[in-house]
């Protein structure tokens, strides 16, 4: 790649999406395009639904624009945008509060608003999302905003839009002194947004309130400039440059807002209402922006508390953004979190993130009053597993009985920050579950917030987490182990299936053999049945059941095989495991192998390696950690 060229193309498409005409041109632009005149919070929310939305099996929305870097968020992120910019960019009253994003550290907050910063960075690039303003602005001023009070309706109804907001003081003394009142010879470009320019994207974050001045959101006087212009009032003698000022038309992030001094949130309750904040010695000068804020839990409650800040309590829209509960959702996490590190030469054994997701999520759940259920089956639930016993209405049954479910427990930002010193450490360039487990272990004792109680409960959660991972070791040796897997499980499948067949309808079974006529094998069923628990009285149903599935495949043109059922295909992996046990536990525990057991180990090693994702370090380590946990 030429990456000065690359620079160049980029530069020339910059160049390329520069416009700049008059009102009158502009005025045009809208009449064949309304949705030029379209809220910033209308703008948000049409790029997030630009990106694409996708439906799960039970209809729930899955937005690409944040799927992409946030995980096991889609019910958060499904209620913030549904409830907030949907609604916001439908002009309900909604896009009059500043959203508040509250939850624990490391939850993603901060990793929404950025998203929305660098989505809105992107999406002024684009036709959809193009605006434009009157050229030489300093807060990007909506042009519409030209159009006098008097003839508004007239021109709404005519274009099919809304104006909302006044000129800012600066354009309107332009708009006398250079244009002579003349609307129609006013410049206008495009404008592309840009946090690092400070345009239409801008940042707070509260500082000292002894020196933090509300100029840094409101504009300050230009004294350079006021000796010529003569008054604090003239708008050529001020600055417009707060970030009210330069995130008009975007979003700012109002970061940890509820540490700000009060005289600073002051500022919002006019913006938020009626869409214009105070400056100096000015009128009302309007803003359409969205103000986007983040705290934690503990500081939203003492907030919440104070009765002085009643006012501005009502003018907050509070989305809680809690970590996630999904296992798989973690384990994409941390592989995204090592991937963006330089310690791409260490190896992750298959599992080893997903076991640290396990104890993450396993500290996050609450426990649950419903009979039978606990922390693993829970796990296993919000994971999108099926559990016996268990239905879809369950499901919501247990997100619903705690609403405060994933506000704590441990952060991510610990257990990537175990991984990564078990990485530093290792000399293997090779790590393991157990490895990682051990670091995440050994790290309790420095955690600051961490009670004598909890580190006993999270002790408990590494243990679960151990087993969870003994279990799947066992199952990924046990498959390696079986030659050409994928026909030993369909053969033992079909005759099972021929074998359901039979006794659902009441028929024989031709022997391929002899040809003999014979009873369908309850042994062999009962041998298959028996591994995922079912039971003499719930065979029939069970076989039925397989019976039905086959029969709508049919229908839709659909071949069943050994996918297609999720119980049924957990079935015959058990039974061929329970098989094969023996000889696995032989050949793995056996110190000086024979020829043909060497030849086996050398055999689930490669297929360990080709298919499974091992190196020769990790896949060993595996065969004898198996061996010894079958030997116990």
């Amino acid at each position: 790649m030429d990456i000065l060229k690359r620079i160049a193309e980029q530069r020339e498409r910059e160049e390329k999406l520069k416009w700049e005409g008059t009102f009158r041109d502009y005025l045009e632009m809208v009449r064949e395009r309304p949705e030029l005149a379209q809220t910033a919070h209308s703008r948000v929310y049409n790029m997030i639904a630009d990106a694409g939305i996708e439906k799960d099996d039970n209809g729930n929305p899955r937005y690409l624009f944040f799927s992409r870097e946030l995980f096991g968020l889609d019910r958060a992120i499904e209620q913030l945008v549904e409830e907030y910019f949907h609604s916001a960019a439908r002009r309900l009253d909604v896009r009059k509060r500043i959203l508040l994003l509250m939850g624990p550290v490391s939850g993603g907050k901060s990793t929404i608003v950025t998203m929305l910063k660098r989505g809105l960075e992107e999406y002024s690039r684009t036709d959809a999302g193009a605006l434009y303003a009157i050229k030489g602005c300093p807060m990007q001023e909506e042009p519409l905003h030209l159009v006098p009070h008097s003839m508004r309706r007239e021109v709404e109804e005519q274009l099919g839009i809304r104006i909302e907001g006044n000129l800012c003081p600066a354009c309107r003394i332009r708009l006398k002194e250079e244009f002579g009142g003349r609307i129609e010879d006013v410049p206008v470009e495009r404008v592309l947004l840009s946090e690092d320019d400070r345009t239409g994207i801008g940042t707070f974050s509260p500082s000292d309130p002894k020196s933090q001045d509300i100029a840094d959101l409101t504009g300050s006087i230009d004294f350079a400039t006021i000796t010529e212009y003569g008054s604090e009032s003239d708008p050529r003698a001020y600055r417009f440059d707060g970030e009210l000022n330069k995130a008009n038309r975007g979003l700012m992030e109002f970061q940890e807002m509820l540490k700000c001094d009060e005289k600073f949130l002051w500022n919002l309750l006019s913006l938020t209402q009626e869409g214009n904040f105070k400056a100096g010695r000015f009128a009302l000068i309007s803003a359409d922006e969205l103000i986007v804020a983040h705290t934690n839990e503990a500081e939203y409650k003492s907030f919440i508390s104070n009765q002085k800040n009643e006012a501005l309590q009502s003018r907050i829209i509070v989305m809680p953004i809690p970590y996630n509960l999904e296992v798989s959702e973690e384990e994409k996490i941390y592989g995204k979190l090592v991937k963006e590190s330089d310690l791409g030469h260490v190896h992750l054994a298959p599992h080893s993130l997903y076991a640290a997701a396990i104890f993450s999520i396993l500290t996050r759940l609450k426990e649950s009053k419903k009979q039978g259920m606990d922390l693993v089956k829970k796990m296993r639930l919000y994971d999108g597993k099926s559990v016996d016993g268990y239905k879809e209405a369950d499901l919501e049954e247990l997100r619903n009985e705690h609403l405060d479910e994933g506000m704590s427990g441990i952060d991510p930002r610990y257990v990537i920050n175990r991984i990564s010193s078990a990485m530093i450490r290792t000399e293997a360039n090779c790590l393991n579950a157990l490895d990682i487990l051990r670091a995440i272990k050994d790290g309790l004792d420095q955690h600051p917030s961490i009670t004598k109680e909890e580190r006993e409960r999270y002790l408990n959660f590494i243990s679960i987490a151990r087993k969870e991972y003994d279990e799947l070791a066992k199952k990924e040796v046990q498959k390696a182990f079986v030659y050409s897997y994928e026909e030993s499980a369909k053969t033992l499948m079909d005759n099972y299936l021929d074998n359901v067949e039979a006794y659902c309808n009441w028929t024989k079974i031709k022997d391929p053999l002899t040809g003999e006529e014979l009873d369908p094998d309850e042994k062999l069923m009962r041998s298959i049945e028996e591994q995922i628990g079912i039971s003499e009285n719930a065979k029939k149903a069970f076989r039925e059941e397989i019976l039905i599935r086959i029969s709508a495949y049919a229908r839709k043109g659909k071949k069943f095989d050994y996918n297609s059922h999720e119980r049924l295909r957990e079935a015959i992996q058990k039974k061929l495991f329970a098989d094969l046990k023996d000889v696995v536990k032989i050949t793995t525990s056996t110190k000086t192998p024979d020829e043909n057991q060497l030849k086996k180990i050398n055999e689930v090693t490669a297929t360990l390696i080709d298919k499974y994702g091992y190196c020769s370090t990790c896949a060993n380590d595996l065969l004898r950690y198996v061996g010894s946990l079958l030997n116990r």
